[in-house]
């Protein structure tokens, strides 16, 4: 079953209805139909939440995010071996470090 890494921009870009929100959806309901499997750094769960935060409230974002909890998303907790990775993208390019998360996770699984 292929896998696919979603970042901060995917989720919100979706959430917002922007460009590239069709596919978001798309990988969503395959994910409900198990046909794929999606992952997230809790990193890239936390960027999504501060942005919403800062754009609308901290009380919508609470709400946003357990909507985002419930889809069929792995969300993937930090260790080590991700941080590691993640800091090793970091250092290797000017890469934000909340992206580098993804861009780990992507390797490691």
């Amino acid at each position: 079953m292929p896998a696919f890494v979603l970042d901060s921009y995917a989720i919100l870009a979706f959430l917002q209805d922007e460009k590239g929100a069709h596919v978001v959806e798309d990988l969503i309901l395959s994910a409900q139909e198990d046909q794929n499997e999606l992952l997230m750094s809790v990193v890239n769960l936390g960027e999504v939440w501060y942005a919403i935060a800062r754009s609308e409230s901290v009380g919508f974002a609470d709400f946003l995010v357990e909507q985002i909890r419930n889809l069929p998303i792995e969300f993937v907790q930090v260790d080590w071996a991700l941080a590691s990775q993640a800091a090793r993208f970091k250092l290797k390019g000017n890469i934000a470090y909340a992206d580098c998360f993804a861009a780990a996770l992507s390797k490691l699984r």
